[in-house]
């Protein structure tokens, strides 16, 4: 018990034993600096100057930019690009559902799947409107005047330019005999031609590959889009020349014709027009004989 005592007081005679730290010039021996310290006063301050770093470094890398350049830490400018990043793919996800749900529709339109009731506009009956009497219909002076002006220019303008009555042209996209044609009490919006396997099958006109696809009821199927809110189909082609996103001219071939899928009786094109979602018949448009 003794020897541990002893051991206990000399460590505490080292601790507070007093010594001098002298700077003395090597030439004259005269004292410069001189400071009185013992190893307990050494210790104090080192913890002490310790624990200023650590307070400083952890207040720089909490509260101060100067994080930034730490490995480990994210830059505000990585941040911010994050966030735009993150708001770009919020409004790609948008326009893919959009597309995704245009193009569900369009496969709804392609399986025949629509109520006959909605698109039958036809069955839409005018109001009762007035009859109009003679004087009504009799021309009012100021279109008289008018009429005599544009009979005086067609009659002395020999060079006036011809102007097309129509927006768009149609072409057919084959020819051949017609085994069954529109019949929209029936639900057969198309018209199906019979054909020579592989015979090319063209473009109506110019436009865009909406859709090429196999589906398991009408095999190959390519949509195009054209002005005016035209959609053009054909189906059961026995391969397709065209991808979706495709941009195709008017008598440029898309489809070689055949006899794919189970609707499919024989090697034909069954084709339908489409007018802002509602079906027309292909024959008032084009000629396919």
């Amino acid at each position: 018990m003794s020897a541990k005592r002893l051991k206990r007081q000399l460590i505490r005679k080292r601790l507070f034993t007093k010594n001098r730290l002298v700077i003395l010039n090597e030439d004259s021996f005269e004292e410069l600096f001189s400071l009185r310290l013992n190893l307990m006063n050494v210790f104090v301050v080192l913890t002490s100057v310790s624990i200023v770093m650590i307070a400083l470094t952890t207040y720089i890398i909490a509260f101060t930019p100067l994080r930034e350049y730490i490995p480990g830490y994210a830059s505000t400018k990585l941040k911010r690009e994050a966030t735009e990043n993150a708001l770009r793919s919020d409004s790609l996800q948008k326009v893919i559902n959009e597309n995704s749900a245009y193009l569900a529709s369009i496969k709804k339109v392609l399986t025949g799947d629509l109520d006959h009731t909605k698109l039958s506009r036809d069955s839409i009956v005018p109001g009762d409107q007035p009859a109009l009497t003679d004087e009504e219909m009799q021309p009012s002076k100021a279109d008289l005047k008018l009429r005599e002006e544009v009979a005086k220019e067609d009659k002395y303008n020999l060079f006036e330019s011809a102007k097309p009555k129509v927006g768009l042209v149609l072409f057919a996209p084959v020819k051949g005999h017609i085994t069954e044609n529109y019949n929209a009490k029936a639900k057969h919006f198309a018209v199906d031609i019979a054909l020579a396997k592989d015979t090319p099958i063209k473009s109506i006109a110019a436009g865009t590959v909406i859709l090429a696809d196999w589906t398991p009821t009408n095999g190959n199927v390519i949509v195009l889009r054209h002005n005016d809110g035209i959609l053009s189909v054909y189906k059961h082609a026995a391969s397709l020349t065209k991808e979706q996103g495709d941009i195709v001219k008017s008598g440029e071939v898309i489809a070689l014709a055949g006899s794919t899928g189970v609707q499919s009786t024989g090697v034909h094109l069954h084709f339908e027009l489409w007018k802002d979602g509602y079906p027309i018949n292909p024959t008032q448009f084009i000629d396919f004989e």
